[in-house]
């Protein structure tokens, strides 16, 4: 059994202890945390070792866990950091004492961090195909990141500076993503102690405003050997700092939930309390001179009327120089219905047209099980888009039938700088639930019982049972 069914098995007997899917992931970052942490030789306050944990002279376990996090809490270093304002919500020692276990069972040095990184971000995902809600700030679809990074390639040997952020990084998962692309481009082991030190220390940088995925982020860094710099602070109301980054790839939240005022920073020029438009302002202010960015954004943000006021500004000061027009349901399950757009920019040249491919038109709605989102998605756009990061390829407009076409700064001009440009004719049943049938809601939902008596058995198994 992999190491997520074998951890997620277990979060099922921790649901009828009232301990939430996230939650238990979440207290599984403290517990992993300590037990990588003493296999890897790393300091720990005394008293706060995994062997103190799991000592079997310990008359009250849930006091010493609970002393052991209060410690921690208080560090000065990257501890404090991870254990920032941490709630153990077990409550039961027994079943803590089976989570020690069970984690105490695996040698995690015998695994690189590859292997435990994926671990975690698939307890993530399960957590969020179960709960549904809220899912979105902490996950954005793998095969959609990962097209990202390789048009924007994230090379940290591009220059002595290069610095790459997520602005609302959630937890980690554009970071991560490049960390892998440049592994799959450059062998570590053969670059100098400085090169090491810069990519592992001085590189990946983020911002999270809510506690639990910017833990969760963090942790997940960990597992890969990285120094996390993560930010934890409201990106777009605190005051702007002096960090500028070579590189910004981001999927800000999605709605105005919480946006009631406009933001007091000199920086934005546009004056709106829209949270996509002054991420994306942000997100200007902080990238470097020729630095390049991509934002996942809502479909309102190419048209809406403060949008186009944004727009009309920064195409002056930017380059922006394609869109990419997402799939209808490509957050599903976590966002039904959102319709969302890659919007690629490079500061500090204006633009003069711009490139736009129609992912979305003709194209069947993404279901969770029948029609998952898939590389295959993107494989032409990424062939389209070419080898510049900042979309200086030669490029080839496909005409009124193909789904890539080019549009001069004029032709923008004279549609006051909305740019929901559209052109295929869709055949897809718009009134079909985003191209949903009731035959593909049915089968999803026969799936997921399946999946959850699947993990029923697999708990009786855990236990020595047999139904």
């Amino acid at each position: 059994m992999d190491l997520v069914a074998k951890f997620w098995n277990f979060c099922h007997t921790l649901r009828h202890e009232g301990v939430d899917y996230s939650d238990y992931i979440e207290e599984l970052t403290y517990l992993l945390f300590l037990k990588i942490a003493e296999e890897r030789n790393i300091s720990t306050p005394p008293g706060c070792a995994w062997s103190d944990l799991i000592d079997p002279e310990n008359q009250n376990l849930l006091q010493k866990y609970n002393e052991v996090l209060n410690i921690l809490s208080k560090e000065k270093n990257i501890l404090g950091d991870i254990f920032t304002q941490p709630i153990a919500k077990i409550r039961n020692s027994s079943t803590l004492k089976k989570l020690l276990t069970l984690i105490d069972e695996e040698k995690w040095s015998e695994y690189n961090e590859d292997v435990l990184g994926a671990m975690f971000e698939g307890l993530l995902e399960k957590a969020a195909n179960e709960s549904k809600k809220g899912a979105g700030q902490y996950f954005t679809p793998r095969p959609l990141i990962e097209t990202i990074v390789r048009v924007m390639k994230p090379d940290p040997l591009e220059s002595k500076n290069f610095k790459i952020s997520d602005v609302a990084c959630g937890t980690a998962g554009f970071i991560i993503s490049s960390f892998e692309w440049l592994k799959s481009k450059v062998e570590l082991k053969r670059l100098t102690p400085t090169q090491r030190k810069k990519i592992f220390e001085r590189t990946y940088f983020g911002q999270e405003l809510v506690i639990r995925p910017r833990r969760m982020a963090q942790m997940n860094l960990y597992l890969h050997g990285i120094i996390p710099n993560i930010v934890w602070g409201d990106t777009i109301y605190d005051p702007l700092s002096s960090d500028r980054f070579s590189c910004i790839l981001t999927n800000p939240p999605f709605g105005n939930k919480g946006a009631n005022q406009v933001p007091d920073r000199k920086d934005f020029k546009i004056k709106t309390s829209n949270k996509q438009l002054n991420f994306i302002q942000h997100v200007f202010s902080c990238l470097e001179d020729n630095g390049r960015a991509a934002l996942v954004l809502p479909d309102s943000v190419l048209f809406e009327e403060k949008a186009a006021e944004l727009w009309k500004y920064l195409m002056q000061l930017c380059n922006v120089h394609t869109i990419l027009k997402l799939p209808s349901g490509t957050f599903t399950p976590y966002a039904q219905g959102v319709k969302a757009n890659v919007v690629f920019l490079q500061k500090g040249l204006p633009t003069s047209s711009v490139w736009i491919y129609d992912g979305r038109s003709n194209v069947q709605a993404i279901t969770k099980k029948d029609r998952p989102l898939h590389k295959s998605h993107f494989e032409e756009f990424e062939l389209c888009f070419g080898e510049d990061p900042n979309g200086k390829s030669r490029r080839i407009d496909q005409g009124m039938q193909g789904r890539f076409r080019e549009f001069d700064i004029n032709f923008i001009k004279n549609r006051n700088f909305k740019l929901d440009i559209s052109w295929l004719k869709d055949e897809t049943n718009e009134n079909d639930y985003d191209g949903l049938t009731a035959h593909n809601i049915i089968k999803d939902s026969i799936d997921e019982v399946q999946e959850v008596l699947n993990d029923l058995k697999d708990v009786l198994s855990l236990l020595g049972k047999s139904i």
